[in-house]
């Protein structure tokens, strides 16, 4: 008989590099056979769907909760805890591909290549569109330096910009500056980058006072998760021209996104994709694997979240 592994949002891909080895199926507490309940040891998810204190509490035997991506914030980790169940997560194996996808929404933005592209298909040529900034000379502002944002600045620097960065510590053996308040990195910064996780402590990080301080020369890029930016003090910022403009991959409510946000022209939107490549797709089947057979076969894992490391 296959070991049951659970889903708790579909993610085909996954599910068929899993199935010839293991008996696959959706993580429905009401759905589930008991026997499925009681034998389901690992449960598969993002750190954007989590697992709950009820599916935890739900699943006697759960001993591993594996998520697809970097992110973990929605699995309830107190309850995970007071079980002893471990947690994996995908560290690294999306960076480059974030950080790929942050530069392209940083030239589009700067560079207003919607707008051209718009123009160009409309046969107007320039139209009324005016000249746009280069990346080059200017300071670029990263909220998180993980293994995503230290990308994104080896990256920048490629482009002539000066990197900061602001961190809960200051991080040691690094080129780029430290700036102590994400406030003060927004005043310092001519494109801002949100490349922190999601939870509690990052939630609505940058708000109305961190929009002020960047400027109405100043762009926003969100690729760390929707909660750290304040939507609302967002919209506002992009209709009175408090910012320049900004270009967002996550949101508070995916798969929903503000139809505010839709209506802008100051703003690039893509339905969160940065790590949406085959390539991330192989190397994240992979590791889920590892960090699964890991856990059968000695109890321990691969890459466990920091917390349980």
């Amino acid at each position: 008989m296959k070991e049951p592994i659970l889903f708790k949002t579909p993610l085909p891909h996954f599910q068929e590099a899993l199935r010839e080895h293991y008996e696959v199926a959706d993580l429905d507490l009401d759905g589930l056979s008991a026997d499925h309940r009681q034998r389901a040891r690992v449960v598969v998810t993002t750190g954007f769907y989590g697992v709950s204190r009820r599916e935890i509490e739900g699943l006697p035997n759960l001993g591993l909760i594996s998520c697809i991506g970097t992110g973990y914030e929605n699995v309830d980790l107190e309850a995970a805890r007071e079980r002893g169940i471990l947690v994996s997560h995908g560290a690294g194996v999306n960076a480059a591909c974030v950080a790929d996808h942050t530069m392209a929404l940083m030239l589009a933005l700067l560079r207003n290549i919607p707008a051209f592209d718009a123009s160009a298909k409309a046969g107007q040529w320039r139209g009324t569109l005016g000249p746009r900034p280069m990346p080059g000379g200017k300071t670029l502002g990263i909220v998180g330096l993980g293994q995503v944002g230290a990308c994104i600045a080896r990256r920048a620097a490629a482009f002539d910009m000066e990197v900061l960065y602001h961190t809960r510590t200051l991080k040691f053996g690094v080129d780029w500056k430290y700036v102590k308040s994400v406030t003060e990195l927004a005043k310092r910064s001519d494109v801002l980058v949100m490349a922190a996780p999601g939870g509690q402590a990052t939630h609505h990080m940058i708000d109305k006072a961190v929009l002020k301080a960047l400027g109405p020369s100043g762009f926003l890029i969100n690729v760390g998760r929707g909660g750290n930016v304040d939507t609302d003090a967002l919209i506002q910022a992009l209709r009175a021209g408090t910012i320049a403009g900004a270009a967002l991959d996550v949101y508070e409510a995916e798969p929903e996104i503000p139809e505010a946000l839709r209506t802008l022209d100051n703003v690039i939107l893509t339905p969160h994709v940065a790590a949406y490549a085959p390539e991330v797709q192989v190397l994240s089947s992979t590791l889920l694997r590892q960090n699964i057979e890991a856990y059968l076969t000695s109890g321990s894992l691969v890459t466990p979240i920091p917390e349980m490391g």
